[in-house]
């Protein structure tokens, strides 16, 4: 006498909640009698050929169709035995098998039993392990994250071999239930920091996460801040560098993009490729960055502070100069520099957007023939183009795509308080700078260590590279050792 199917109602309600899905497949395979199992997945996300190979066929063959004894199959024992995966768990919940099935697993019910097992299947044609396209080195590693998670905790444990690394697993997002992992060495990263995460990252309530930054808005201590409190890196050995340092990393399921915090001004500064040259090389860089900071920010108001409202602080014949070349252009300095700016923000998003063999050859030949012809029509002066330029050379030579977002926008505000209100204008606004950046927070971290507040032994690795001998300890910014 056989037993009531019992996990009919469980199977019933998987198949009225995937009903909608066109790649749902339902297979039944009767062995005999009533013994029989039926496999579920989503043929869209599932290698079929595994399920075949490794589950169908170990199952078939584990019940002879010469033998007339009629196999019980209510001990699940019996299908882990037969089955070669060793990644296998049971599960009791309707809820938690439609939820397995759109990871990429297959379900497989038996007829008597009110369990089910659930196996990894899912595809592995994912994009191959490429360089970053926006963090780009000389020397150095040239494997960047993919948008597969497995593949990207993969190349950190490559790196990082310690028991200790820590991959906390977290599932946010209602619609889109976007795997996350939270990252981090516990006997490094301050226990403050690590629960401030943590709890922020619990906090979280939005229907879906398609990409890192959708998280970076919810947990970031300032929302409207233009400078970034968090850093997004594709490469694994900054990622795995940061953790040696005592910071942590949230990688997410679907983008290549790792985000990494604390972070403080300063590190806005750093490269991956400063720890692959001489300290001296990388030291020299560091400055060159900040210079190039200093000169997008300030050049444009400059510029429009002197020629409006402080010509007196020119020299004679370089006056002259100026002079001749306004003469003929008919908007004042404020003016004229925000047609140029906008213009070549405009000329920037467009190669971007552009197919990559047509953007590039837009955005350079763009530049030069409306620079060209705007001169000759007398639109613009020959000394504002100058000042254009350097400005948008320097912005490229930061290595934090979202820092460089963040000097393009100071560097409107810059020109609008120089256009008002000349070099006050400017001294005001650098005032308002500070005192933002100085009361500004990472998770609870300074964002103007270590300067302020004032922390000499971390200035190893902040303004200076010394020599990797001299640094004998974690930054103390960071690091609880």
């Amino acid at each position: 006498m056989h037993k009531h199917s019992v996990t009919e109602p469980m199977q019933e309600q998987i198949r009225n909640r995937m009903k909608g899905a066109i790649d749902f497949v339902i297979r039944p395979f009767p062995l005999r009698g009533s013994s029989a199992f039926t496999c579920l997945y989503l043929s869209s996300i599932v290698e079929s050929a595994l399920v075949d190979e490794f589950v169908v066929k170990p199952m078939l063959a584990a019940v002879p169709i010469e033998e007339e004894e009629e196999y019980d199959l209510d001990d699940l024992g019996w299908f882990h035995r037969h089955i070669p995966f060793v990644q296998n768990k049971e599960w009791t919940d309707a809820d938690e098998g439609v939820r397995l099935l759109l990871e990429g697993q297959c379900l497989l019910i038996p007829t008597h039993v009110n369990h089910f097992l659930s196996f990894d299947v899912k595809r592995s044609d994912y994009r191959s392990i490429t360089e970053p396209q926006s963090e780009a080195t000389v020397r150095g590693p040239r494997e960047g994250f993919v948008e597969d998670i497995g593949r990207n905790v993969a190349l950190i444990r490559k790196r990082l071999k310690s028991e200790h690394l820590v991959f906390e697993q977290m599932t946010i997002g209602t619609k889109t239930q976007t795997k996350v992992y939270l990252t981090y060495l516990p006997d490094v990263a301050p226990t403050d920091v690590v629960e401030e995460f943590r709890r922020r990252l619990q906090a979280i309530q939005a229907d879906s996460i398609l990409e890192s930054s959708y998280m970076e808005d919810w947990i970031q201590d300032k929302t409207f801040s233009p400078f970034p409190q968090l850093i997004g890196t594709e490469r694994p050995d900054a990622v795995t560098g940061k953790l040696l340092d005592g910071q942590v990393a949230l990688l997410t399921d679907g983008t290549p993009i790792a985000l990494i915090g604390p972070v403080t001004f300063f590190q806005l500064f750093s490269s991956p490729e400063d720890y692959y040259q001489r300290p001296d090389i990388a030291t020299l860089s560091r400055w060159l960055r900040m210079f190039a900071f200093m000169l997008s920010i300030f050049i444009p108001p400059l510029y429009i502070a002197v020629v409006t409202f402080h010509q007196e602080l020119l020299p004679t014949s370089l006056l002259i100069n100026l002079a001749a070349q306004r003469e003929a252009v008919p908007f004042p300095a404020f003016l004229e520099a925000m047609i140029m700016m906008v213009t070549f923000e405009i000329l920037r998003e467009a190669g971007l957007r552009m197919p990559r063999i047509a953007g590039q050859s837009i955005s350079i030949v763009g530049a030069l023939v409306l620079g060209m012809t705007t001169v000759e029509a007398g639109l613009v002066s020959a000394a504002m183009v100058i000042v254009v330029s350097i400005t948008a050379i320097s912005n490229f030579v930061s290595p934090i795509y979202g820092f460089g977002i963040a000097q393009r926008v100071l560097q409107f505000v810059f020109m609008f308080l120089a256009g008002f209100m000349g070099l006050y204008g400017i001294l005001c606004g650098t005032l308002f700078v500070l005192i933002h950046l100085v009361s500004l927070r990472s998770f609870g971290v300074k964002y103007m260590s270590p300067i302020a507040p004032l922390i000499l032994s971390d200035f190893k690795d902040t303004i200076l590279r010394v020599p990797r001998f001299w640094m004998n300890r974690k930054p103390q910014m960071f690091s609880k050792k």
